[in-house]
């Protein structure tokens, strides 16, 4: 079987399932508790919590563990108020949480086809009610890589301090040096299970100034901005994942970058007619394409036959009455957004199995092609 739905989550990696299994195996106890069970497994999360910091270029005592990007995302929604500006892109857990908050305005930005934002188009759209300004570090559906930097900057200038700055950087963290400290940005999102951590761990990465109220009600844990037993097991896991991030994330990007620059160009020779949807620069594990003569939907059945995984899109929006909102808001066509297709990759598989996964869709788009010319007869 091969993997082309990388950003729906990939496989827990070997080095975390190992410390997962040692974690597991000893007696540990509840962080909170001050016995020595207690203190190791608050020693744990100490560690992890280091980790991940330096995976997105922060303070330890700016991240806050969560269930994951959801979690996290859905906090920063419910703590502001006022006016939101948000990119096309965002993730279900953004525009769902937004669309909860009844009578909430909100101004989407198209950005350039593939969705990235300008700089004067983001502050042509604050307003002095403007309370939450959320854009993706990066598409999952897209690749586009938004400069967050640039942004932050140019919304810095207008003058509007009070103004928290949000993204999401759950696709980019396996790819992208954050630098978060640097970006002036207020908060970032993670989530654990798209660097190779365990699912239902996640993060909140928040700036010294922001104080939050708490999403989850309850204990002190988390220094008091989120309730719960921490999920010990899975914070363990997630720190092991962000050090194996920073230390293999340029060669792994440069890698998977050339398996689906590769597997573009065989689909594109052997299996026209074909669209790019997003940049070429963008993100390395990403590779949106549409066969705008064919159902995306029915592409992924016929390929998950043949043993390859892959998607129409984000799989938290799976199963929704309206397919690739997010597609269709950057003024694709009908059909472009109808035969979508989304391959991405989290591990380098080399040229020759890139060659031979490439004959193989391309085999199985032609065959779904002849079926549907048949039917048509």
């Amino acid at each position: 079987m091969i993997d082309l739905d990388h950003n729906a989550g990939g496989r827990v990696r070997g080095e975390v399932a190992a410390a997962l299994a040692a974690w597991l195996a000893e007696p540990h106890g509840n962080p909170a508790s001050p016995h020595q069970l207690g203190r190791a497994a608050r020693a744990a999360i100490d560690s992890a919590r280091a980790a991940v910091a330096a995976l997105v270029g922060a303070q330890a005592s700016s991240v806050v563990f969560t269930s994951g990007a959801t979690e996290a995302n859905n906090h920063i929604v419910a703590a502001t108020s006022g006016h939101v500006v948000v990119s096309v892109l965002e993730h279900p857990s953004v525009n769902r949480a937004l669309a909860a908050n009844v009578g909430r305005e909100v101004t989407a930005l198209r950005g350039d086809g593939f969705g990235r934002i300008a700089p004067a188009e983001l502050v042509a759209a604050l307003r002095p009610d403007t309370g939450l300004i959320s854009v993706a570090w990066a598409s999952g559906e897209t690749g586009a890589i938004q400069d967050i930097g640039s942004l932050v900057a140019a919304a810095r200038a207008t003058g509007s301090g009070d103004v928290l700055i949000h993204s999401d950087a759950a696709q980019a963290a396996a790819w992208l040096p954050l630098a978060f400290n640097e970006s002036r940005i207020d908060a970032l999102t993670l989530s654990g299970h798209k660097i190779g951590a365990p699912t239902g761990i996640g993060a909140l990465i928040l700036r010294d100034r922001v104080e939050l109220p708490p999403l989850l009600r309850g204990g002190s844990q988390e220094d008091g901005r989120r309730a719960g037993t921490p999920n010990v097991p899975g914070i363990v896991g997630f720190g092991v994942a962000a050090q194996l991030a920073v230390r293999e994330r340029e060669e792994r990007a440069g890698e998977v970058a050339r398996d689906l620059a590769l597997l573009w160009e065989l689909l594109a020779a052997r299996a026209a007619p074909i669209e790019r949807l997003g940049p070429v620069a963008g993100l390395p594990g990403t590779l949106p394409i549409s066969f705008p003569d064919l159902r995306g939907d029915l592409l992924v059945i016929a390929l998950d036959l043949e043993g390859i995984c892959v998607s129409t899109g984000p799989a938290c929006a799976a199963g929704g009455a309206e397919r690739s909102p997010a597609l269709r808001a950057l003024g694709l066509p009908e059909a472009s957004v109808r035969g979508a297709l989304r391959l991405s990759l989290g591990t380098p598989l080399g040229a020759l199995p890139m060659r031979q996964v490439g004959g193989r869709i391309a085999e199985v788009v032609a065959r779904v092609r002849a079926s549907a010319a048949g039917r048509a007869a």
